[in-house]
């Protein structure tokens, strides 16, 4: 019996994990919309505010600036040290 319900709680975790990475992939997609609206190169805004908001889990409002709502976001930075987020 305890073996039944220990495969049922992993099962349970693996699901809602699988779930949160979707439900996060489609939060990170909605934001960085938004946030690229009105970017010059729209598709490499769009990659670049993908990774940061996988890695921080937010993105600024508005399409610039607001770097403060997010600490990570903004402190994140591409090999020659500058802002790698939009």
């Amino acid at each position: 019996m305890k073996l039944v319900f220990v495969t049922f709680l992993l099962v349970s975790l693996i699901l809602s994990s699988s779930l949160f990475e979707v439900s996060m992939a489609g939060f990170c997609n909605s934001k960085c919309k938004i946030r690229c609206s009105k970017a010059g190169i729209r598709a490499r805004c769009l990659k670049y505010c993908g990774i940061c908001c996988g890695k921080c889990k937010c993105v600024p409002s508005g399409t610039y600036g607001n770097k403060h709502e997010c600490p990570c976001y903004r402190d994140l930075k591409n090999s020659k040290g500058k802002p790698k987020c939009p």
